[in-house]
């Protein structure tokens, strides 16, 4: 019996320790955005280090202005074995709204569902699930092998949820300790519950706040309307010129530098035969938007996208008050893809709209964070070795697919410490992430960390 094979066996003995370890880490309310819980994440990142100490693990917990770093390290067996980074979040989401949950969010709970027994809570999946995952497969290969069968740094935070604002600082401190060969990432999704997947494209990130402000105080509708500006109306119409009837989007040089799929890419999302139909029906949706001479994946995966995420201004209470307000607000988001610059994008929309900008009227932009799209190599050594690992697994290969989210860590490993990253992960579609009733699959779980044993063995061959 070889030893990845040893390590699968007593990982399958094991399950009922895992699933309550996994328990444990999903009962503390680690909620980064709220101040209230900075005592639950200090609490986590003391959990996530005690059980990797368990399994033979130099941990250390360091502090930064906001939330704990977990950074661990383990030599393997000495040589020439290659030199992995593991990367997880503790922090989860808030779990509001707390009346649409099935069951107590920091209880988990097994019940049945369409594909088996699944897990609710929050963070079951995103990422405490994913993140248990991977370590539940270096406790087996310590179990069998005394430790894992190549070098193996961890890297944990609690700030992934707010943006990791000071995740930067810390890789550039400790860049000496976290430089590796290669990162391995689960925060991402399977093809389907059937078939694993690898993504090698995500979606960058800027995100903004429009303020537009005209008269110095609120003004009476009757007295007023018809002479002074209101803002409301002014922004609107200004956001609603930001895409064409095509789904093309009108900031001056938003699509330049864009770097088209190749042929061949194209050719292989079109052979996974995506159901867009089914994939809006399932949110209570029939018609796609976005740019109409562009297939669905390629929408998803390889373009980039502009979206309103809120807008507010004047009277929102109970009843009527008949206003011009003062002010209007507006958050909004660009999904980049590779080939666009975050700092293009923002001066694009600064002079988007104040071309655009009625007199008297007065605008500030404020920009929250940005990331650019990242494309990872397909071909490889550690992507074809992550596709073998998986494929005996599975019993087929993985999809190699695009994400529509931003991963801003895999950027911030690339840009300071020189590392690609392998970003397999095991959540599904239906996940309900940052929802009510998030869930993860037991099956996505399980087969999820005999992945993880496979991938330490295959990645330690060199």
């Amino acid at each position: 019996m070889s030893m990845i094979e040893k390590a699968l066996a007593h990982a399958e003995a094991g399950l009922d320790g895992a699933r309550e370890r996994w328990f444990d880490l999903l009962r503390i309310p680690s909620i980064s955005a709220n101040p209230a819980h900075a005592g639950d994440c200090a609490h986590a990142a003391d959990w996530v280090a005690a059980r990797l100490r368990d399994i033979g693990f130099t941990a250390a917990i360091h502090a930064t202005p906001g939330h704990p770093v977990v950074i661990a390290h383990h030599p393997g067996p000495g040589g020439n074995a290659p030199h992995v980074l593991f990367y997880g979040h503790y922090d989860v989401q808030p779990a509001d709204p707390l009346e649409l949950w099935d069951s107590a969010p920091f209880d988990p709970v097994l019940i049945d569902g369409p594909h088996g027994k699944r897990v609710v809570a929050r963070g079951a999946v995103d990422d405490k699930g994913q993140t248990m995952m991977w370590l539940e497969a270096l406790r087996a290969w310590h179990a069998v092998a005394g430790g894992p069968p190549c070098r193996v740094t961890v890297l944990v935070e609690g700030e992934e949820e707010v943006g990791s604002p000071n995740l930067d600082d810390v890789l550039e401190a400790r860049a000496a300790e976290l430089r590796a060969d290669v990162a391995v990432i689960s925060d991402t999704n399977m093809w389907d519950i059937n078939t694993p997947a690898i993504s090698t494209r995500l979606r960058g990130l800027v995100y903004a706040q429009i303020d537009l402000r005209a008269a110095n105080k609120d003004l009476h509708s009757g007295l007023f309307g018809g002479s002074a500006l209101n803002p409301i109306n002014a922004l609107t119409r200004i956001l609603g010129e930001i895409t064409d009837d095509q789904g093309r989007i009108q900031l001056p040089g938003f699509y330049e530098g864009i770097a088209e799929p190749p042929p061949e890419v194209l050719k292989q999302w079109q052979a996974l035969g995506f159901d867009e139909a089914a994939f809006l029906r399932g949110i209570g949706l029939s018609v796609p938007v976005g740019e109409k001479d562009r297939s669905a994946l390629e929408r998803l995966w390889a373009r980039p996208t502009a979206d309103i995420n809120g807008i507010w201004g004047g009277y929102m209470g109970e009843g009527s008050k008949t206003v011009i307000p003062a002010e209007a607000h507006a958050k909004i988001s660009f999904r980049l893809v590779p080939g666009q610059e975050p700092a293009q994008i923002i001066a694009g929309l600064r002079d988007f709209i104040v071309d655009r900008l009625p007199e008297d009227a007065r605008v500030s932009i404020q920009v929250f964070s940005t990331s650019p799209g990242i494309e990872i190599a397909s071909d490889s050594p550690f992507v074809r070795k992550a596709e073998a690992a998986l494929a005996a697994e599975y019993g087929r290969a993985p999809v190699l697919q695009g994400c529509g989210g931003s991963i801003p860590v895999v950027e911030s490993l690339r840009r300071i410490l020189g590392l690609d990253s392998l970003l397999i992960g095991f959540g599904l579609e239906d996940d309900q992430v940052h929802s009510p009733n998030e869930k993860f699959e037991w099956r996505c779980f399980h087969q999820g960390m005999r992945s993880h044993i496979r991938l330490l063995g295959a990645l330690a061959q060199g």
